[in-house]
């Protein structure tokens, strides 16, 4: 039964989206093993069919006639894929009737403060909202780069968050507010910033023929991580090298997996320092369509075997989703074949 009021609706749609993470082991795993909430995973894991297509005028749809079914446009962003899926699997999970879900499912979510016309799509906005980006998961990518409250009301820090979140960087701004983690006033200082200066930002002196893709920031805490990304995405290793004890980066390694090396510097120590460790600093663009694992090792070139620190990232940037089965299912068919 939906509920009828909007506390009532919220309440309910977060308490679903709660349940099925409980249900499919999602909270232990993500923490375990970092990256996002797979959305496209879970509705693979239900059984519960669903189509990318380039709808026309509408980013998804609920369908439960003759059977319960998902359609998500292939025309949007990847972070927009992934709010119009869980909105969608929201409307399953809360036993709706069927619905075909416009833009309006961007400029209504909670975090945002507005009001849906329907308690049914309350329910379901509530749910994509709480299933993608619940308080949890904010604390356990905090705590894996080692950040703190101070770095909630920071743009580049946010930024970097919404990307290990699969969000949009606005969606990250309003749902820290919902989860009572920064102020209003705090989402109005954000967003004064665009995802633009901080990818110039960030990648600076390089400049790429655009900027439609992420820049992900990596060091050595996203060691044995996932990575969820687009064609377009670009990376900025900051590592640091033990160079004073003759420990280097073996770069090498990400050159043979197909990367482009863009950009390769070195910070400079103090001037009266004297074999101080440096910041390596290097911007690679991957492959088209890259899916696998990258490994990259800190040792001395004399004695390769014996690595000081070590990088791997599983990675799949062949975002966003296309026509037909989604990449979830596509892998899920691949290792049971």
């Amino acid at each position: 039964m939906v509920a009828t009021t909007y506390a009532g609706a919220v309440r309910a749609g977060t308490q679903a989206a709660a349940r099925l993470h409980r249900d499919l082991g999602i909270r232990s795993r993500v923490e375990a093993h970092g990256g996002n909430v797979d959305v496209f995973g879970s509705i693979g894991a239900l059984d519960l069919p669903l189509l990318l297509r380039p709808l026309q005028g509408l980013l998804g749809a609920y369908l439960n006639d003759p059977a319960p079914g998902i359609l998500v446009t292939t025309q949007r962003a990847m972070s927009i894929q992934r709010f119009t899926a869980a909105h969608e699997l929201g409307h399953f999970s809360l036993g709706h009737e069927p619905s075909l879900d416009d833009e309006g499912i961007l400029r209504r979510m909670p975090m945002a403060g507005e009001r849906a016309p329907k308690f049914q799509e309350v329910e379901a906005d509530a749910f994509a909202v709480e299933f993608m980006m619940p308080r949890w998961l904010f604390f356990a990518h905090a705590s894996r780069q080692g950040w703190t409250a101070r770095d909630f009301v920071r743009p580049d820090r946010v930024y970097q968050l919404s990307l290990r979140l699969g969000a949009s960087y606005a969606a990250t701004c309003y749902t820290l507010a919902r989860h009572r983690l920064i102020t209003s006033g705090h989402v109005d200082a954000l967003l004064e910033t665009k995802p633009r200066e901080l990818k110039a930002e960030l990648l600076d002196p390089y400049r790429p023929d655009d900027y439609r893709g992420d820049v992900w920031l990596l060091t050595e805490r996203d060691a044995g991580t996932r990575i969820d990304g687009s064609r377009n995405d670009i990376f900025v290793l900051r590592l640091k090298e033990h160079s004073g004890g003759g420990y280097l980066w073996d770069i090498d390694q990400l050159k043979d997996s197909g990367f482009a090396i863009v950009g390769d510097e070195l910070s400079e120590p103090p001037e009266d320092s004297v074999g101080d460790n440096v910041l390596r600093r290097v911007t690679a663009a991957p492959p088209d369509d890259f899916r696998g694992l990258i490994e990259l090792a800190e040792f001395r070139p004399w004695d390769p075997d014996a690595l000081l620190t070590k990088l791997d990232v599983e990675m799949d940037l062949t975002g966003p989703e296309e026509e037909g089965l989604s990449r979830a299912e596509r892998r899920s068919l691949l290792e049971a074949a």
